[in-house]
């Protein structure tokens, strides 16, 4: 890994930092992506299925929409500012750079419904979104622009002194050195590492959060951790079922075939996912299973791409086995609306970062977007700043690697905690426990990365860290709310 300087540097390479930078590749500066992804599917943007909002002819239907989903939680401003933005953003990047083909009907695009949506709005292709924005975007930002393109490398820790940011620590192939920029801008994804069952990459441990926040940023919201309601349910893995599917008229029926959906809320299956989260947690608990039955659409017809995924993976039809998964972090990285830290020269954008437009609960199908709109914001506004090298933190790796097997025993009692004490319900009791474990857990984590340095370790370290910024987050807050809910049931233990 060789030490180098850049005027930005974008940590992550799904759609935010693809975004991120184009525009600040458009804006003359030199620009390096590192990203631990070495193939697309590995980012977080290519496994989003159902599409992408766009505000068409009434944007303050889309920001009440925003609005109602978060609880009345979402910042008024970055509301007005993703909504105001969602159409040029989207026809300049997606439609006329990268000529995404999303779905038609022979009069125009094929808007999709999905839920607490009051009208469809969805750009989609299949339920397959994710890939055919990411593809041909990283393609793009590769092959037409000058930005250079650091795979399968991880940033450990960003070089910082006296409340600003100088670039980070990159590492790969066991290697690592610093890279010094003028700016530097996180987009490292969500969280889903965190929990048994996720539907992000696998290595989704929250790097980018918990590398600002040992740099001294603020972070936000933490404690709203949003679960989609219907992940196919296996003992062989995890896969999302796009809300587009709900959208189109499958139903929610539990262990005695019975649909339950309308006994939860007046939307029934497009009510917000919170609620339907907990409904389909609760059911499954009562009766035994979810499913979900697509037998009243043609699922083969409208969502092929995701049909074969279900074939390849033995999925039954019509009816397929869900349950709630973690799914996207609507905290993060505390930013304003250019994607500015509370650091001089860090910017945060993407599911690392809490932009506030979300609140305490997500509309469907906003994530791509807003990750596009602040990515573009960012990669403006980071432009223009030279980079200055100075003495870079000292990694050690004096002492014998670890067993191959440590980081994976101190993820699954990680894990077991957060889906235990910190995930769809939560008791002020359990979240005092679970933040007890992390605590000791983080300790032996820190101890170790004193005198060793590799990827897995500080991994590692970063979910220890952010798990315990969920967990303090979530401890803190005694109001029930979008994704934080709070119960009074008999307390569950923790693992230890």
């Amino acid at each position: 890994m060789k030490r180098q300087t850049t005027d930005v540097l974008v940590v992550g390479a799904g759609i935010a930092g693809l975004a991120a930078a184009l525009e600040a590749d458009r804006q003359g500066a030199d620009v390096v992506v590192a990203t631990k992804a070495e193939r697309p599917d590995e980012a977080s943007t290519w496994w989003a299925q159902g599409g992408i909002a766009v505000t068409r002819d009434d944007p303050e239907q889309f920001a009440r929409d925003i609005r109602d989903a978060s609880a009345g939680t979402a910042d008024e401003h970055a509301v007005e500012t993703l909504v105001t933005e969602a159409d040029d953003a989207v026809q300049d990047v997606l439609v006329e750079t990268l000529d995404v083909e999303f779905d038609t009907n022979g009069e125009g695009f094929d808007y999709g419904q999905e839920a607490a949506h009051d009208e469809p709005r969805i750009l989609h292709v299949d339920a397959a979104t994710g890939k055919h924005v990411h593809v041909p975007f990283l393609n793009y930002v590769a092959d037409e622009t000058d930005v250079e393109i650091l795979e399968d490398t991880a940033a450990l820790e960003l070089v910082r002194h006296e409340g600003r940011v100088y670039g980070a620590v990159l590492e790969s192939d066991g290697e690592w050195a610093p890279t010094f920029a003028g700016s530097t801008i996180l987009a490292t994804g969500g969280i889903g590492a965190l929990y048994p069952r996720s539907t992000n990459p696998a290595d989704a441990t929250g790097d980018g959060i918990a590398m600002a926040a040992l740099a001294g940023a603020d972070v936000a919201d933490m404690e709203y951790v949003q679960f989609h309601p219907t992940a196919y349910h296996g003992d062989d893995g995890t896969f999302l079922i796009s809300e587009a599917v709900r959208g189109e008229g499958a139903v929610l029926r539990n262990g005695a075939g019975e649909r339950f959906m309308p006994d939860y809320h007046e939307d029934a299956e497009l009510a917000p996912r919170d609620v339907v989260a907990r409904a389909v947690k609760t059911e499954r608990e009562g009766t035994g299973e979810v499913v979900l039955d697509v037998s009243d659409i043609d699922f083969e017809g409208t969502f092929p791409d995701l049909a074969e995924k279900c074939r390849d993976n033995g999925v039954p039809l019509p009816e397929i086995p869900v349950a709630p998964a973690e799914h996207f972090l609507c905290g993060g990285v505390d930013v304003d609306d250019r994607g500015r830290a509370s650091l001089d020269r860090l910017w945060a954008v993407g599911e690392c970062a809490r932009t506030g437009v979300h609140g305490a609960n997500r509309l469907a199908s906003t994530s791509l977007l807003e990750g596009l709109v602040w990515g573009l914001r960012a990669g403006e506004d980071a432009a223009g700043n030279d980079s200055e090298e100075i003495e870079p933190p000292e990694l050690l790796d004096r002492d014998p690697a670890l067993p191959d097997n440590f980081a994976r025993e101190k993820f699954h009692r990680l894990r077991r905690v957060m889906d235990e004490q910190v995930g769809i319900e939560r008791t002020p009791d359990g979240l005092g426990r679970a933040q007890a474990v992390l605590r000791r857990l983080k300790g032996e984590v820190d101890a170790y990365v004193r005198t060793r340095t590799s990827r897995s370790l500080y991994e590692l370290r970063s979910a220890a860290i952010v798990s315990l910024l969920v967990a303090r987050a979530a401890a803190e807050n005694d109001e029930s709310v979008g994704c934080h809910y709070l119960v009074d049931e008999a307390e569950t233990p923790a693992a230890d």
